[in-house]
């Protein structure tokens, strides 16, 4: 019997670590990535979480909190997020 290889991923904060990838000024700092139109949070660091950013939150409700605490906003890149997930796709298979 052949057994095929499988892998196990832990990809909490995907998105905000794809930009982490780019900025390493981002490492420690409170991140969210926002959904299509930059509507809602759809990724969120550590440091957002522990201010209280909840996932899926309007940003439009919580701009006093991020300009408060500093908190580094993005629009979503899914083209840059499905070539990040291919490339670790592809290592976790080689």
């Amino acid at each position: 019997m052949t057994r095929k290889p499988i892998a196990i991923s832990d990809s909490a904060n995907f998105y905000v670590s794809c930009e982490r990838l780019f900025d390493p000024t981002l490492k420690d700092a409170p991140v969210i990535v926002l959904s299509n139109n930059d509507g809602c949070a759809v990724a969120r660091s550590d440091a957002a979480k522990a201010l209280g950013v909840k996932m899926g939150e309007p940003l439009h409700l919580i701009r006093d909190k991020v300009e408060a605490h500093g908190i580094r906003v993005f629009s979503s890149n899914y083209t840059l997020y499905g070539v990040m997930w291919n490339r670790m796709k592809h290592r976790a298979v080689c």
